[in-house]
């Protein structure tokens, strides 16, 4: 599988963005005009940068306007191809793509545009130059692949051939099946990018909103089934225009860009085995069994904070680490342990972003499988150096720079906790909790596409729809991942500005991180109880969200009264009820919550976030005042 990206795809200038994509591993990059145009160098210095970055230019792009214009205007634009021509020559590159002509006075006709394309086949043989043609989604004339094949057919040139672009046809929603009749030899390069499915103008979606295959919601896979039934082995480029990755990382978007295209293949591969897909050896996507165990790096002194709020909800102190300052609170499933070592990642972990999840471990049915999974997607390795009868625990590091580590039932990774842990003998008294219900990760905005390819890349999940939470401060965008055992589920939390409260839970913390947990109970009213008389100090709902709740649901009057005493929030849908009770805020703005989900209920009570929040604020100590 040769891979490659347009430069437009990406932000910074052209050096920059050649450094990012040849760090990512791609094999080749389209050079989009305007990058050129912009450089200060020769189209030589160019095509020097290029090969010493070991990549190969595999398209010069675009060029507008050409087929079907009236004779006066078609002399020129002929002029204008062969400077075109010279320029490709001088940055090495033997492909030039031309798109369908948009221009107001372009004339149609079928064998008209195949008349220019064969003169304009003539003239790129000459120079042993290849163009290939793409149907632009809003061409005046063209905006179908399969005209755009039938043009090239009728050419029937060896230096003409079809550029297919998945936006354009999928936009459009044209039939994929329709370019498995298309000889792969006469597909001169494909052009892959997602979307979210939005109702707007062809073009400003195209413009303004493509995202990486495994992004969106277009079925890119589809369409790459079809391309490769084809018999197509060449390069699979992104073209992608979006506002958010203009203004990002380059290397971080040129990472995410590759591993969209490994896993892109990998799919396809899986999808249809008959077809011949070059893609790299790795496991299918790993099934997720459960939350295993999360992770808090902590001083002294915020270490027994946390552990005091742990304790009013029910958590003692199982065990001890045998060589380290690390302890581990219990509540049947439900493992959390708090690293207070002076050193290792857990101790930089604490000194970058203060008290935080640095670290979770999920139940895998073949943690060295996922470890091989996530490295052919790009993904790093962890490792640190282990004492005395310390296990080799598989861990990769997550999108946000922590750990997220490997245990599964087949190995001796299974006994950790006895291997490596001391009981301290305190009695577990349960109050309720029995499992990990979700855990929501709070990033910047701009990252979230990132952790969504990520997980749903490595893991056997679905993502569920986009959902927009209101903060008083402004909107968070909440996108849940779920395994399809419901093992995992995570609520990614995307903050626009630090003004939200997860923007300062960012902004506080110096990066994305762990900022609640949700744990499950089976009865939440017996649970609540059992708190208050562990001193459980539950988050205090305004009256007035109950008045309102109760005639909105039609609640009877005695059930919203219970619901009212122990400060409980609740939702329902069609197919069950949820309930909803939060913990103090810890640090800059983590916090617990404990849940109950009852019939089939699969959301995760969006509709009482603002209430949540805005409870939450008012909890938040004033700048300058001391922490919790």
């Amino acid at each position: 599988m040769k891979t490659s990206i347009a430069t437009v795809s990406i932000s910074g200038d052209l050096r920059e963005k050649l450094a990012a994509i040849a760090s990512a591993g791609f094999d080749g990059v389209e050079i989009f005009e305007n990058d050129f145009l912009a450089f200060d160098g020769s189209p030589a210095e160019v095509g020097r940068m290029v090969r010493d970055h070991g990549l190969e230019i595999t398209l010069f792009q675009p060029f507008r306007d050409f087929e079907g214009m009236p004779e006066l205007q078609r002399m020129r634009i002929f002029d204008r191809v062969e400077r075109k021509f010279d320029l490709m020559q001088e940055l090495g590159t033997d492909l030039m793509l031309v798109c369908s002509n948009v221009s107001p006075i372009a004339l149609g006709g079928i064998d008209r545009a195949a008349d220019d394309f064969r003169e304009l086949g003539e003239r790129a043989a000459r120079r042993e130059l290849r163009v290939g043609y793409e149907a632009l989604a809003w061409g005046r004339h063209i905006n179908d692949h399969r005209d755009a094949w039938e043009i090239v057919r009728r050419v029937d040139h060896p230096n003409i051939g079809l550029i297919l672009d998945s936006f354009h046809t999928l936009a459009r929603k044209i039939d994929v099946d329709t370019i498995r009749s298309i000889p792969g030899d006469r597909i001169f390069i494909v052009q892959l990018a997602d979307a979210p499915q939005i109702d707007m103008d062809l073009l400003y979606w195209s413009r303004h909103f493509r995202n990486m295959p495994g992004e969106g919601d277009l079925p890119v896979t589809a369409f790459m089934q079809a391309v490769a039934a084809t018999g197509y082995d060449g390069p699979l480029s992104l073209e992608i225009f979006n506002d958010q990755f203009r203004g990002g990382s380059p290397r971080s978007i040129a990472v995410d860009g590759r591993r969209s295209l490994v896993y892109l293949m990998d799919r396809v591969a899986r999808s249809e085995p008959g077809i011949q897909v070059s893609v790299p050896d790795m496991p299918d996507r790993i099934a997720v069994e459960g939350v295993e165990f999360v992770e808090f790096a902590a001083n002294e002194t915020e270490a027994a904070d946390l552990a005091g709020i742990l304790d009013t909800i029910g958590f003692v102190p199982a065990a001890r680490h045998r060589t380290k300052d690390v302890t581990l609170y219990r509540q049947q499933d439900i493992n959390i342990v708090i690293n207070m070592e002076k050193e290792g990642f857990a101790h930089s972990s604490y000194l970058l972003h203060g008290a935080s999840a640095y670290a979770i471990g999920l139940r895998v049915e073949d943690a060295a499988a996922t470890v091989a999974r996530a490295r052919a997607l790009g993904a790093e390795s962890f490792e640190q150096r282990r004492g005395p009868g310390e296990l080799a625990i598989p861990a990769i590091r997550g999108v946000g720079g922590g750990v997220i580590y490997f245990i599964d039932g087949t190995s001796e990774l299974a006994r950790v906790w006895d291997v490596e842990f001391e009981p301290t003998g305190h009695l577990e008294e349960t109050e309720g909790l029995f499992r990990i219900d979700h855990v929501a990760q709070t990033m910047n905005y701009e990252e979230m596409l990132t952790w969504l390819l990520f997980y749903t890349a490595i893991f056997r999940t679905r993502k569920l729809a986009m959902v927009d939470v209101v903060d008083p401060a402004g909107l968070i965008r909440s996108q849940v991942i779920e395994s399809e055992n419901d093992g995992l589920r995570l609520t990614l939390n995307g903050a626009g500005n630090r003004r939200t409260l997860a923007g300062h839970f960012i902004a506080e913390n110096f990066g994305s991180s762990i900022q609640h947990l949700a744990f499950a109970c089976h009865d939440i009213f017996a649970t609540a109880a059992r708190l208050r008389a562990h001193g459980f100090q539950p988050l205090r709902i305004s009256r007035n969200y109950y008045d309102d709740l109760e005639a909105r649901f039609g609640l009877d009057p005695d059930f919203a009264d219970r619901l009212r005493a122990h400060n409980i929030l609740y939702d329902r849908d069609g197919k069950g009820e949820y309930f909803q009770l939060y913990g103090p805020t810890f640090g800059e703005g983590f916090f617990f919550e404990i849940v109950e989900r009852r019939g089939g209920y699969t959301g995760y009570g969006a509709p009482n976030a603002p209430f949540r929040i805005a409870a939450q604020k008012r909890e938040l100590p004033p700048r300058g005042m001391p922490k919790r």
